[in-house]
């Protein structure tokens, strides 16, 4: 194999930085900021509900729920990348329609420019309604378990250990559910 080096043009890596599973700095501040939200409410179940004290317990508190903040993050992260591309799939004709339609009029417009921001758009698009359902998806199964696994599978535990357990085994299965997505 010779030293040769493949490049890229500058339109080729924006494409391939596009579908990768790198998210932006902008999109992982924004999984980090709200999985932090996401993964300390519990907090507040096992404070008022469960009864457990809270200055007592704060070192697990603070250790489960970063852990679980990573755990959750790593798991919207997971379901975008699997869903960004079925979403642009399924909205690429009418995106392709309704950016054809407002540049019709553009007569100076080569097509390979139209095709470039039909294709910024779709990418666009995919991405927003990737992250957006990610999140969702994520939040409301992360939710269903904590409440399922603290109230049925392990309500004879003490608080505690039903918090470590509840919201790690929790955030932990989310993240696990996320890898094997088709």
């Amino acid at each position: 194999m010779t030293g040769k080096k493949s490049t890229f043009t500058k339109e080729e890596e924006l494409l391939l930085q596009d579908f990768s599973r790198n998210v932006s700095t902008k999109s992982n501040a924004l999984f980090y900021g709200n999985a932090l939200i996401v993964s300390a409410i519990p907090i507040w179940l096992f404070w008022k509900i469960h009864m457990i004290d809270l200055y007592s317990s704060l070192i697990s508190f603070v250790v489960v729920t970063l852990a679980s903040t990573y755990f959750v993050a790593l798991a919207y992260k997971n379901t975008k990348f699997v869903l960004k591309h079925k979403v642009a799939v399924k909205r690429e004709e009418a995106i392709t329609r309704e950016v054809t339609r407002k540049l019709a009029e553009d007569k100076k417009m080569s097509k390979k420019e139209k095709d470039e921001r039909i294709l910024w758009k779709k990418n666009e698009v995919a991405d927003y309604e990737a992250t957006t359902f990610a999140i969702f998806y994520n939040n409301a199964l992360f939710f269903a378990l904590v409440i399922f696994s603290s109230f049925y599978i392990l309500k004879g535990f003490t608080p505690a250990a039903n918090y470590i357990m509840s919201v790690g085994a929790s955030g932990g299965l989310i993240a696990l559910l996320s890898t094997g997505g088709k």
